[in-house]
């Protein structure tokens, strides 16, 4: 009985030997064997089927990492996008308080400076709206005349008018179209938009709390932004700064500066010099750092995301756990035939091991492949839509962007998942069946 099961493994090491001969020493006696028993017919047809199921499980679940990923990082990407027409690239604020002095020493350098290209002072705090009869608390910001020329204001109107903060004596102001649905006023509205801010310093009389108050009229340019943020629509208003400073009395300062580089200026790099120049009485923030509870929260589901995934890949695994099982069971008479030709068991352990890795290497680039295939094809045709309702979502389809170190991290976890899970149990199985 021993002889005739030795007969095909001594074929096997036979072409090991005259393979490693032919000059294939880099393919070590473990792996050529764990090859073999991969890619050959096996003796219980389940067996091939399980692998198989392995294979696909380990795609599937890698496909899943890189487009769940993907779509985390186009909606970033889109979020960044809407933020960007609204946030300047820089911004000055101070480290302490709400306001700072306009002509301080340090702002006057900086608007100075050879990388800023555009200097805006902005003044914002909060006030009370009123018109027929309705009223919203918002957050009044007054900016210079070159805010347009700071962010990209124009992409984001809507309405017939244009970019105004006033002529002579009219005050224009330029709401959030979240704030106009909450005063039941359009774009153009033709009554006075009433602004109420408390006087500085003064308690409120409750016999007359009017007098406590100082109180603005703004008018309609015609236009009204929509940033597609509940942040900004539902909360700004834009105005000029003089306005602003007469609303809240505060002439001579501003709550920030906002910067726009010259063209191919380093942000990054210009961002921390400035902060070395301004000192630790001012922070100078980025567009992210701007918006970093946004984009903290979007972090924070993508890596929630990653880790239920994960999890999902680790059961997954335990398919090629099982189809391992079946093929030491079935191999244990190859086992102790090794053994007389004089393999150790290290070198019979490593045979199985080899095998469940490549099952899931080889899962791994499948699933790499699919992923990246099924990105492409989102990106280019929006398969995967939002719903049927035409311009209810700020785009019709999720969008997907495929970053770089993703794939690098998911290709990382689906190896050292697939590796670990197989190990204890190869260990195992080998020493209680392949003796």
């Amino acid at each position: 009985m021993t002889r005739r099961m030795a007969l095909p493994l001594t074929g096997e090491m036979g072409k090991a030997q005259r393979g490693s001969s032919r000059g294939s020493e880099h393919m070590a006696f473990p792996f050529y064997i764990a090859r073999r028993y991969l890619f050959s017919k096996k003796s219980h047809h389940a067996i091939n089927i399980i692998s198989g199921v392995s294979v696909c499980g380990v795609a599937i679940a890698t496909a899943a990492l890189i487009c769940i990923l993907s779509v985390f990082n186009g909606f970033e990407d889109m979020v960044s996008g809407l933020f960007t027409s609204f946030d300047p690239q820089l911004k000055v604020l101070p480290a302490e308080g709400k306001f700072m002095v306009a002509d301080a020493d340090e702002l006057e350098a900086l608007r100075n400076d050879k990388d800023v290209a555009v200097y805006t002072e902005t003044l914002e705090d909060a006030a009370l709206l009123m018109m027929n009869n309705r009223q919203a608390m918002a957050t009044v910001k007054g900016v210079d005349d070159n805010f347009e020329e700071l962010t990209s204001i124009d992409n984001i109107l809507i309405g017939d008018g244009v970019f105004d903060l006033g002529i002579d004596v009219i005050d224009y102001g330029i709401p959030g179209t979240g704030l106009l649905m909450q005063l039941g006023a359009t774009e153009d509205f033709k009554t006075p938009l009433q602004v109420y801010a408390p006087r500085e310093g003064e308690k409120i009389d409750l016999t007359d709390p009017t007098e406590s108050f100082n109180q603005e009229e703004l008018f309609s340019p015609g236009v009204a932004f929509q940033v597609k943020q509940n942040k900004y629509d539902n909360n700004y208003i834009i105005t000029s700064i003089g306005f602003a400073r007469r609303l809240f009395e505060r002439q001579g300062y501003v709550s920030s500066i906002e910067l726009r580089l010259v063209d191919g200026a380093n942000i990054g790099t210009v961002k921390e010099r400035i902060r070395a120049m301004m000192g630790p009485e001012y922070k100078v923030l980025d567009q992210y750092e701007q918006q970093e509870d946004t984009f903290k929260i979007m972090k924070i589901e993508k890596l929630i995301s990653y880790i239920f995934l994960t999890f999902i890949l680790m059961v997954a695994c335990f398919n090629i756990i099982g189809s391992l099982s079946m093929l030491i069971i079935e191999k244990k008479d190859d086992a102790s035939t090794l053994r007389n030709l004089g393999a150790n068991d290290k070198q019979i352990s490593s045979i199985f091991m080899l095998e469940g890795r490549m099952i899931s290497a080889f899962g791994a680039v499948v699933g790499l492949g699919l992923g990246l295939l099924l990105c492409y094809l989102q990106q280019t045709y929006g398969l995967v839509k939002f719903g049927n309702s035409t311009g209810s979502y700020i785009i019709h389809s999720y969008p997907c962007s495929v970053h770089a170190i993703d794939i690098l991290v998911v290709f990382a976890t689906v190896i050292i998942v697939g590796f670990a899970s197989v190990w204890y149990p190869v260990k195992s199985l080998t020493k209680k069946f392949a003796k």
